[in-house]
């Protein structure tokens, strides 16, 4: 017999709560402004679908000007999900790089975003799970700058709708949506700066520092290298604060939250921190390549090759790549910008918004002066010193812009606060020169490339897992690299199950400073001079016994030939191995299983000899 639940009475407590809850809906519904408020998230959520539409359009595609990031952001979105339903360490990663593994908090792991994700990504895998991470990312930046600056600190709608649209799609964060997903996610940006004006309020310094805090924790797990840039910022925009008596005389609980947001925020990211700067694989500076990508002084007044008025052709010639156009905002905002503080430099608070930005953009600039892709190197910068400061060593000069992006959109915000004020012939040429300087920046949807189809033997139920069994791993030719990124990505698709030799990632190299693979050694050099034929040298006894050795210290259990990459590597690989390749769903695979011999130490004559060669 069916039984079905009694009927509701009136006056029963179910009844009152279903009451109450329609009642609730039905006023916030019918609230004054509501939809005021949902038009302009409407109109973001627009936007970020246009950036990234060929993504959606095109299930079975990448970002086509950085598939290697978009790769290791699977693999890192693969890791946080990985985390959730396995648990083990959120800091650490095993499953690439073997033996010695990933440092995670060297690393962009974006644990803040890919622990949210997780039940996407373990239902539906780390390719939707990145897509939504662009995408969403660039929607609650823009949203997270409306409702700030039109609730919070302008009560401007207009200031907001302004506000969150260039700082939610920017050239900057268009540019880095080609798969830095770490970078595109500035919801709590917004947020960090609100929450850091709230500490003079009088009364409250112990809870605003704990909100501060809060905001901190999880900015420092999306992406530490913003939250430092705009930690900076800030500093240097309270400072001139200060200058005014009035800002002075709430030094007390200002302090004091402060103190409170820097003790509880360093209470919860110590360890991570200790990991980040003195853990297995931490590293004293980004790769040396890193430090000297800064802005040429030209682009600030060139367009982007993601707006509607760029051309790659222009940018490629004042950009490291394409990534990185993080200074594009074209001669017209500049002027505006300019203007804006020319007109309002009696508010204090644009004074301090523009020295914060110029500070920002003369470090921006790098270690040496670049102009129209010339680099001046009799002209040192301070960026030079500064990057001698622990911390300040990773992070990438030309994002320094980034803060400059936030300036001026707070800048546009205020000035757009000040046109109902002004006459109506001011207000309609205010509204032309914002249109002027902004429509031309309008983005252009992220190019996107068919990517290649995994191999049966790499997919999640492959055949991969009886090679990876007993703790071996799988290496593959080419190796796995920025260069060589389709294994990182195969083995973010099994969810890093499949443990992998080398790979793409950070990591300690020879003093010091960062590498983006496993470091080195002999059979390393070996492979990567195979393409070079005419150097290649006859597989003695020595080399294979060498050989063997470093596939012992990998654990590896299958070396898999990569689909597509010439008869030179198996003909290599099958002279140096002592025996041919077998056809496994779809790859030529080595079977290494009980064949490697014990790890010893390569003879000195050797190792010279391949690094030589590798030169």
């Amino acid at each position: 017999m069916v039984s079905y639940p009694p009927k509701l009475r009136f006056g029963a407590p179910e009844a009152r709560s279903v009451v109450a809850g329609s009642t609730w809906l039905r006023r916030t519904l019918s609230r004054p402004g509501l939809w005021y408020d949902v038009a302009p998230v409407a109109v973001f959520a627009l936007v970020a679908f246009w950036v990234t539409m060929g993504l959606w359009l095109r299930p079975h595609s990448g970002i086509a000007k950085n598939p290697a990031d978009q790769a290791f952001f699977e693999w890192a979105l693969a890791h946080g999900a990985r985390f959730v339903s396995h648990g083990g360490n959120p800091f650490h990663s095993s499953q690439m790089g073997v033996p010695t593994g990933v440092n995670m908090m060297a690393n962009t792991s974006v644990l803040g975003i890919s622990i949210p994700l997780s039940p996407i990504t373990l239902l539906f895998g780390p390719r939707l799970s990145f897509n939504l991470g662009i995408a969403l990312g660039l929607l609650f930046t823009a949203t997270s700058w409306y409702f700030v600056l039109a609730k919070a600190l302008l009560r401007s709608r207009a200031a907001g709708w302004v506000g969150g649209l260039f700082c939610g799609f920017a050239p900057g964060l268009i540019a880095h949506a080609n798969s830095h997903v770490n970078i595109v996610a500035q919801a709590m940006i917004p947020l960090l700066i609100w929450r850091t004006l709230r500490l003079a309020e009088p009364g409250r310094w112990r809870r605003n520092g704990l909100w501060l805090a809060l905001v901190a924790i999880i900015q420092f797990f999306i992406n530490a290298e913003m939250l430092l840039m705009v930690a900076v910022g800030m500093g240097i925009f309270v400072l001139v604060l200060a200058l005014d008596r009035r800002v002075r005389a709430r030094w007390r609980p200002f302090v004091a939250g402060l103190l409170v947001a820097g003790c509880a925020t360093g209470v919860v990211v110590a360890y991570p921190v200790w990991v980040l700067l003195r853990g297995p694989g931490a590293y004293t500076s980004v790769p040396p390549g890193y430090r000297s990508m800064g802005a040429d002084l030209l682009s600030y007044i060139a367009f982007s090759s993601q707006a509607v008025a760029g051309s790659a052709k222009t940018a490629s010639r004042l950009a490291w790549n394409p990534t990185e156009e993080n200074a594009f905002f074209g001669l017209p905002l500049i002027l505006l910008a300019i203007g804006i503080v020319v007109l309002l430099r009696r508010r204090l608070v644009v004074v301090g918004i523009a020295v914060a930005a110029l500070v920002a953009a003369l470090l921006s600039l790098g270690p040496y002066f670049i102009f129209n892709g010339r680099v001046h190197d009799d002209v040192p910068l301070p960026e030079r010193w500064l990057a001698t400061l622990p911390l300040f060593t990773s992070i990438v000069p030309t994002r320094w812009a980034l803060v400059v992006t936030i300036a001026i959109g707070v800048l546009l915000a205020i000035a757009v606060a000040q046109v109902p004020g002004l006459r109506r012939r001011s207000r309609w040429l205010a509204w032309v020169a914002f249109a002027i300087a902004l429509v031309p920046l309008f983005p252009k949807p992220l190019p996107v490339v068919e990517l290649p189809p995994t191999p049966a033997f790499l997919q999640a139920d492959g055949a991969w897992r009886h090679y990876a069994a007993g703790g071996h791993s799988l290496m593959f030719l080419p190796m796995a690299s920025s260069a060589h990124y389709d294994p990182v990505r195969w083995s973010a698709e099994t969810l890093n199950q499949m443990p992998i030799t080398q790979g793409y990632f950070l990591t300690a190299g020879p003093g010091g400073d960062a590498i983006d693979s496993a470091p080195t050694r002999f059979l390393t050099r070996y492979i990567l001079q195979i393409p070079t034929v005419d150097m290649y040298p006859y597989a003695s006894e020595l080399t294979r016994r060498e050989a063997y050795a470093d596939l012992h210290y990998w654990r590896v259990g299958a070396l898999v030939l990569l689909p597509h990459h010439g008869s030179i590597y198996r003909q290599t690989m099958t002279d140096l191995l002592g025996f041919a390749p077998k056809k496994v769903q779809g790859v030529e695979v080595w079977d290494l299983r009980g064949r490697t011999a014990p790890p010893h130490q390569p003879s000195a004559a050797l190792t010279a000899w391949a690094a030589s060669a590798a030169r």
